[in-house]
């Protein structure tokens, strides 16, 4: 029987007590987060959580990430999205 408090992908991985894994980076949850206030014009607080990611992601690390060119573009694209949004270009008429 599965229960209804795992999370991300844990289901049915048959380890009891043991803690559930997780599917997702935190900064890949705060970016889902990010787009999500996007997407519902709360720009303030889209700005924080890009913040929040450029700080973990700029940080140095103990090991050295193999995707971290990947996920700096993913910030650079959010920085991107972000800017276009608070600054919509004029409709020519």
């Amino acid at each position: 029987m599965v229960e209804d408090t795992e999370q991300d992908g844990a289901k049915g991985t048959g380890r009891a007590g043991a803690a559930p894994r997780h599917s997702r980076r935190l900064s890949d949850k705060i970016l889902i987060a990010f787009h999500h206030a996007c997407d519902q014009g709360d720009f303030d607080v889209a700005e924080k959580l890009l913040g929040i990611v450029e700080m973990m992601l700029t940080r140095r690390t103990a090991s050295p990430d193999t995707n971290r060119r990947r996920h700096l573009e993913s910030l650079v694209a959010a920085h991107e999205r972000l800017w276009h949004l608070r600054h919509p270009e004029p409709v020519d008429r």
